[in-house]
């Protein structure tokens, strides 16, 4: 057999493997996201860089305890924690969700817009509704396998932000040595450092992966809920490890392109303050040419068109299983009327979110915000499905990665609480 053959159908194989995790990880890079870490590669330079390495392994376990609720259970994280914690509070965490959620889509949809009006010209609005219609229509009418396939593919826009490492100077031995000591400014930086650890350690996240785990279980091929089928599990549980491991690990290494590029461009030239995702972009033009603004710019609006439907999918997927209703992107709309009902209102209000006329980068970033504060009393129901035998049976999670999932919320709640002791 030829080398090249071998190769390819070993990359092909590999890309089977990966999924959830990969979509998952490749939607935690959204304009929200990007509005984030170039705001922090701005204001702090090469100062906030340690921050990817430490939360690489606290959203790896996060994600891995996520998926292995939905691939052992067969059942969505809302429909778990409703069996073991009372329903006022399973309610709040899913308002609490649907909230976060619909102000980081309406922020989100803002951003590409007013990129599109730059990139192409025209009105940015009308940007913004095309976009909205068109992720809408993609998850109500094509089928789930269909449509996961297209969102694996699309991320490979994250590698835009690759592509301006080379071109961009980077002063690469300080980056490295900021990268591996930490550098802490808590009076200047802890509202960022939350925002940060907010964007790369999202709830939302939670949900849609162990809801896309719930979807991967396919009746055709024989594949059931570890709790019912434990002779599966090996398989299983290697597929999600290489899928959670492999997306997250790509989600911090675009996260770290996109910071290192701001640093060397927007911070070295003293430009530490940015007010719209489009000026991340615009800022880069006369800086670093118009080849870095048209990836910069991709960017925005690929992984936009990636993170659209999995916020307003894991609304979804949290509102419905919270209410008993049948869930799923297998089913068409009028299968599932409130599941759909709920991916269309976050939508529309992201729409209203948009033309209120909100500065579209201060919501990105404070959604950030608010996303680190809300994970912590999710990643603690989180923690409780997963470690209750009643749930999880003899699948309940122990050694390490229960010591990482809960040492994840411990690091969110500190982050959150030195966030509002220094001052917002």
């Amino acid at each position: 057999m030829p080398k090249t053959f071998s190769l390819r159908v070993r990359s092909v194989a590999l890309l089977d493997q990966l999924g959830p995790g990969l979509i998952t990880g490749a939607a935690d890079d959204d304009p929200s996201g990007i509005a984030t870490y170039s705001q922090a590669g701005a204001q702090a330079g090469y100062g906030l860089l340690w921050t990817l390495v430490l939360t690489y392994p606290l959203m790896v376990a996060i994600q891995l305890v996520s998926a292995r609720i939905g691939r052992v259970t067969g059942s969505g994280l809302a429909k778990n924690m409703g069996a073991i914690l009372p329903r006022p509070l399973v309610m709040a965490i899913v308002v609490l969700l649907f909230a976060a959620n619909t102000i980081n889509l309406g922020a989100d949809l803002a951003a590409m817009g007013s990129v599109g009006a730059l990139a192409v010209g025209g009105n940015e609005h009308l940007y913004t509704v095309g976009f909205a219609l068109l992720s809408l229509l993609l998850q109500m009418f094509i089928p789930y396998r269909r449509y996961a396939n297209f969102l694996k593919w699309l991320t490979l826009v994250l590698f835009a932000y690759v592509g301006v490492l080379f071109i961009v100077k980077v002063d690469w031995l300080s980056a490295a040595q900021q990268l591996i000591v930490p550098q802490l400014d808590w009076s200047r930086s802890a509202t960022t450092i939350v925002a940060i650890f907010g964007t790369t350690i999202s709830p939302y996240l939670f949900f849609w992966q162990s809801a896309q785990e719930v979807e991967e279980i396919d009746a055709k091929a024989q594949t059931k809920a570890l709790i019912e089928a434990p002779r599966q599990a090996k398989k299983a549980l290697a597929r999600i490890r290489l899928d959670t491991f492999s997306g997250m690990a790509i989600s911090n290494f675009v996260a770290l392109a996109i910071m290192l590029s701001t640093a060397a461009t927007l911070h070295a030239s003293g430009q530490t303050h940015i007010q719209t995702a489009t000026d991340a972009a615009k800022a880069l033009q006369p800086i670093a040419g118009p080849f870095a603004f048209a990836l910069f710019s991709l960017g925005i609006v690929g992984t936009g068109l990636l993170a659209i439907p999995v916020l307003a999918g894991s609304a979804a997927y949290a509102v419905g299983e919270a209410q008993g209703w049948k869930c799923g992107l297998d089913n068409k709309p009028w299968e599932a009327v409130g599941f759909y009902a709920v991916i269309a209102a976050a939508c529309a209000l992201g729409l209203i979110i948009d033309y209120a006329g909100f500065d579209p980068m201060a919501a990105l970033f404070w959604s950030a915000v608010v996303n680190g504060v809300i994970a912590v009393p999710i990643m603690v129901a989180l923690m409780l499905v997963a470690s209750s035998s009643r749930q999880m049976g003899r699948f309940k999670i122990s050694g390490w990665l229960a010591s990482f999932g809960w040492i994840s919320a411990a690091v969110m709640a500190a982050a959150s609480v030195a966030m509002f002791f220094v001052g917002l």
